[in-house]
C-alpha cells in the first residue's frame, strides 16, 4: 500500500534521511523507533504529505505523491490521511464535537451521527460539550484519535502518541488504537521513541541517523 523508494530528505546541509526504501502492507500496523533526531518524525510527515523529500519517490495505492502539487498534497491529507499528534492539536476554542468534526467539514461531508457514534466509541459520551481545557491528557487524545478516524481515512499516522501522557495512560490509548484499527482495519505507523510503546505494533523498525534498519 505505501512504498518507498530511495528517498532522501535534507534539511539546509542535514542529511536527514538517507536513501530510504520501505514497503508497509494493506491492514499492517507498524512502528519506528529511534532517538530523537533520528529522521522518524521527518519520515512520518513525508508519507502523510506534510513534507516533501528532495529525492526519491513515495508511492501510495500505486500514486506517486512526490509528484503532487501542494493543493493535490492537502487533498490527499484531508482525503486519505488520519494524523494524531504528541501534542493532540486540538483547536481551543470548540468543542470536542467540534473538534472531531473538523475532517468532515473540510471534506464538505458532515455526519453528526458518524460523530457522535465516534464520541461514544473512544468513551466521551459525556465530553462532547467540553472544550479541551476541561478535559485531561487522555480524553485530549481519545478527542485525536476520533478525529483522526471520523473522515474514514485509509492511512493513520501517529507521531509519539502517548508521549505528553503518564505510562498508565499511554496503555490505555495504545489499547483503545489497538481496538478501534482493528475495528475499522487501516493502516497504522507510529512513530515512538518507548519500546513497551512499540511492542503493540505488527512490525518494528528501526531509524538511526536517517537510515532505516529493518
Amino acid at each position: 500500500m505505501i512504498k518507498l523508494k530511495h528517498v532522501d530528505k535534507y534539511y539546509g546541509n542535514f542529511h536527514v534521511l538517507k536513501d530510504i526504501s520501505l514497503e508497509v502492507n494493506k491492514g499492517e500496523f507498524i512502528s519506528i523507533v529511534g532517538r530523537s533526531g533520528s529522521g522518524k518524525s521527518t519520515l512520518l510527515n513525508i508519507i502523510g504529505g506534510m513534507d516533501k523529500a528532495e529525492k526519491g519517490k513515495i508511492i501510495v495505492n500505486d500514486e506517486d505523491i512526490s509528484l503532487y502539487s501542494d493543493d493535490e498534497l492537502t487533498l490527499y491529507r484531508r482525503r486519505k490521511i488520519g494524523f494524531i499528534f504528541q501534542f493532540f492539536n486540538l483547536l481551543p476554542n470548540i468543542s470536542v464535537f467540534e473538534n472531531i468534526s473538523m475532517p468532515l467539514i473540510l471534506n464538505n461531508a458532515m455526519d453528526e451521527e458518524k460523530v457522535k457514534y465516534l464520541i461514544n466509541l473512544v468513551g466521551l459520551e459525556d465530553k462532547e460539550s467540553s472544550f479541551p481545557f476541561q478535559l485531561s491528557g487522555g480524553e485530549q487524545q481519545r478527542v485525536a484519535i476520533a478525529r483522526a478516524l471520523v473522515h474514514s481515512p485509509e492511512i493513520i499516522l501517529a507521531d509519539e502518541p502517548t508521549g505528553s501522557l503518564d505510562s498508565e495512560t499511554g496503555k490505555l490509548i495504545m489499547e483503545l488504537i489497538c481496538r478501534l484499527i482493528k475495528e475499522f482495519q487501516k493502516t497504522v505507523i507510529i512513530v515512538t521513541h518507548e519500546n513497551y510503546i512499540a511492542q503493540y505494533a505488527d512490525r518494528i523498525i528501526t531509524i538511526k541517523d536517517g537510515v532505516v534498519y529493518k
